[in-house]
């Protein structure tokens, strides 16, 4: 096993080596020091994928599908600026994504006419996804708090025509007040320290890094995802997601919410046809947690996808006094 490069943090690699064994930590240090083909999937609200694909094949761009989506494709010759210049990415047509990123979305499912909350919703990647899963028929509320964010995630909205989605400036971790028990499902595709995205060629990407900053997004992550429980309606789903790795803001904050919300929630399996996972950590130090959390995922970076963890909550109950 080869711990080490001057470049990522020696604390992380150290944690990264406790999670995995070496054959597997090999193969992620080797995809963080890595770059990713481009990755999009196709806005049907405006276009097929048929007419998609031929369109950038006839601009000399060729692509490649995934097994477990038909709307999302490998970019195999040109370039992302090639692709960013078609009039076809100008026209919304298309959005360029990360293949990790799209999954939250489709393990949630929305439907069309279903009330959704999108709870950290800029700069619009998963809510756009959504408004295209759901034929732009129901509700989605976008929130974020960031003014500058928001502003993007406005322009992305309009530019891929999701008209159902309207946007929030509210504090995740107090939302609920606002819609109680209001939607059929929601998205916790919160802000972490973002592990999945790190790549040893550019500091920017880890610069930030420090396990005290890893346990400060727990804590944050731990009551925006409680919020979104008391902002969904007994029978809804809930799926939490991050682009880390770190236990404390994967399995530690379900295992949080499991005893916070006892008799509330339960886990589903997180389920997509042609899709494979890594299975959820269930010790780490001296925690162990919920088993149930099996039934979680995580994606370990490889040479096409980023790092994330995936995990899917049912409201069996109210959770909301009638007063409050």
């Amino acid at each position: 096993m080869t711990i080490g490069t001057p470049a990522l943090p020696q604390e992380f690699l150290s944690r990264l080596a406790s999670l995995l064994h070496p054959k597997q930590y090999d193969a992620v240090f080797t995809a963080l020091s890595s770059d990713r083909p481009t990755t999009f999937r196709v806005n049907r609200l405006k276009t097929t994928p048929e007419v998609l694909v031929h369109a950038l094949e006839t601009q000399g761009l060729a692509v490649s599908l995934v097994p477990w989506s038909s709307n999302a494709f490998i970019l195999t010759q040109g370039t992302l600026r090639a692709l960013s210049e078609t009039p076809q990415y100008r026209n919304g047509e298309l959005y360029v994504q990360s293949l990790s990123s799209m999954l939250p979305p489709l393990i949630l499912n929305p439907q069309p006419g279903e009330r959704v909350l999108d709870i950290a919703a800029a700069p619009g990647s998963k809510t756009t996804q959504m408004a295209t899963l759901m034929h732009n028929r129901g509700e989605i509320v976008a929130n974020d708090t960031s003014q500058t964010r928001i502003y993007r995630l406005k322009a992305n909205m309009a530019l891929q025509g999701a008209t159902i989605a309207h946007v929030s400036r509210d504090d995740g971790r107090s939302i609920w007040k606002r819609y109680p028990e209001y939607f059929d499902k929601v998205l916790v595709d919160i802000p972490c320290s973002m592990e999945g995205r790190f790549n040893a060629q550019d500091p920017k990407t880890y610069q930030d890094w420090s396990v005290k900053k890893v346990k400060d997004l727990s804590h944050l992550q731990r009551w925006m995802l409680r919020s979104a429980v008391s902002a969904t309606k007994p029978g809804g789903s809930i799926v939490y997601s991050t682009c880390t790795m770190s236990p404390e803001e994967n399995e530690d904050v379900i295992d949080w919410i499991l005893e916070k919300e006892k008799g509330n929630v339960i886990m589903e399996d997180v389920l997509l046809a042609g899709a494979s996972f890594d299975p959820a950590v269930i010790v780490w130090g001296a925690k162990q947690f919920d088993t149930s959390i099996e039934k979680s995922v995580r994606i370990y970076p490889t040479n096409l996808m980023e790092g994330f963890y995936i995990a899917k909550l049912k409201k069996i109950r109210s959770s909301v006094p009638k007063t409050f």
